[in-house]
């Protein structure tokens, strides 16, 4: 199919250029925590940090700032439309990377990436609600889950970006590069997306219909559950990508080859939102996403028993946590899909909704387990584990303690 717009001068969109668009999208948000990993510790050492967990905090504030614009964005693009708040928050995001390159303080760091993260959350909320205006069901599944697989190349390709700028040039030089990309994302908007929310669907931008919008969403108790899951799930993953440069290179000694070990975990991720594109139409989000979800479990369970004894070997570790990513590309794209499916008619609010509480409740577990480093990855271990069982206990409650059936045939 292809996606068409009624402005003038603004050619169609075939599936696979919609997808790519989209990725391109949601890939801000990748870039803008993975590219700095290998150059935290400079970053630190230039603004006089110390304590090498406070530099987590360029990670946390972003994700703070996202988290919390992201309740405003979908109401605006509910009664403006997806493309012109879309360009707004690019545009924040833009002019706050180039700032941080004259930043003189650590404290005026964190201020300006909070701001990033608010013109980010743009790209989070808009990007989801303009899938969900185009496709519903197993469809807006599969879609999500190519929209994760190349979104997943940037955590590949990010670190080993940084990494070379690093080498070349100073920590100042990540956020030039990311200035460059968000200005070519925004221009591909502007000269190829088409608007997909058309005018009498719009809603109208007053505090009584964003309440009703928005007790909707929270009173929904499938949507709401699985965005609390899959908060807890993504908060595994924001706990890693903070101690993530404490471990590969203060534990195991990596050094350099820290972001090709890093890309390989993304890698996997990829891989297992490739395989659920595949897979969706015929098995259905509930028993991939649900069937994914025990099996991550059992692997924080295995993990948090063998880190108890002493350091893991490192081709352990490796293969623990590859398994749990793989698991972890199975359940993220799903949860979504399934949280946004009975809300299109409020898309956008119900992922700005959605977006808070998986960014901020993500990012404050992750920011919980990223504190608890103590130089082994036993917190870590302890913290996937934690999180794997509520985000089970939330399912149960969403699905009245039935796993793996399907509500009807589309989804």
């Amino acid at each position: 199919m292809t996606i068409t717009s009624e402005a003038p001068g603004i050619p169609a969109l075939s599936k696979p250029q919609f997808v790519a668009l989209m990725a391109l999208l949601m890939a801000i948000n990748a870039i803008s925590i993975d590219i700095m990993l290998p150059g935290l510790q400079e970053i630190g050492a230039s603004l006089g940090v110390v304590d090498e967990n406070t530099r987590q905090y360029v990670i946390t504030a972003y994700l703070i700032g996202m988290g919390c614009a992201q309740l405003f964005f979908g109401p605006l693009s509910d009664r403006f439309g997806r493309k012109l708040p879309l360009l707004g928050g690019l545009g924040i995001y833009a002019l706050c990377a180039l700032a941080i390159v004259f930043v003189p303080s650590f404290t005026g760091l964190l201020a300006l990436r909070f701001m990033q993260g608010i013109g980010a959350a743009a790209t989070r909320v808009i990007t989801i609600s303009i899938v969900r205006d185009v496709y519903g069901g197993r469809m807006m599944a599969e879609v999500m889950s190519l929209v994760m697989m190349v979104f997943m190349i940037v955590p590949v390709i990010a670190p080993s970006v940084g990494q070379l700028i690093m080498i070349f040039a100073e920590w100042h030089m990540i956020f030039v590069v990311i200035c460059v990309f968000a200005v070519f994302v925004a221009t591909l908007v502007t000269l190829r997306l088409p608007e997909t929310l058309s005018v009498e669907h719009r809603r109208p931008f007053t505090i009584s219909s964003i309440v009703a919008a928005f007790r909707i969403v929270i009173t929904n108790r499938v949507s709401l559950c699985y965005s609390l899951a899959a908060s807890f799930i993504f908060g595994a993953l924001f706990g890693f990508i903070n101690s993530s440069q404490q471990i590969f290179v203060g534990i195991y000694g990596l050094g350099h080859w820290f972001p090709l070990v890093f890309a390989g975990f993304a890698g996997t991720m990829a891989v297992a939102s490739f395989i659920n594109s595949r897979l969706v139409k015929r098995y259905g989000m509930r028993r991939l996403s649900h069937g994914a979800l025990i099996g991550f479990t059992i692997t924080s369970l295995t993990w948090a028993m063998a880190s108890i004894f002493g350091v893991l070997p490192f081709w352990f570790f490796v293969l623990l946590y590859a398994s749990a990513m793989f698991q972890f590309g199975l359940i993220g794209p799903n949860f979504n899909a399934m949280a946004m499916e009975p809300l299109g008619h409020v898309a956008g609010t119900a992922s700005s909704v959605l977006g808070f509480t998986q960014t901020i409740g993500g990012a404050t577990i992750g920011a919980l387990i990223g504190q608890a480093f103590d130089g082994s990855v036993t917190p870590l271990a302890i913290g996937f584990l934690t999180v794997s069982i509520i985000g089970l206990i939330f399912v149960l409650v969403a699905e009245k303690g039935k796993l793996f059936s399907p509500h009807n045939p589309s989804i």
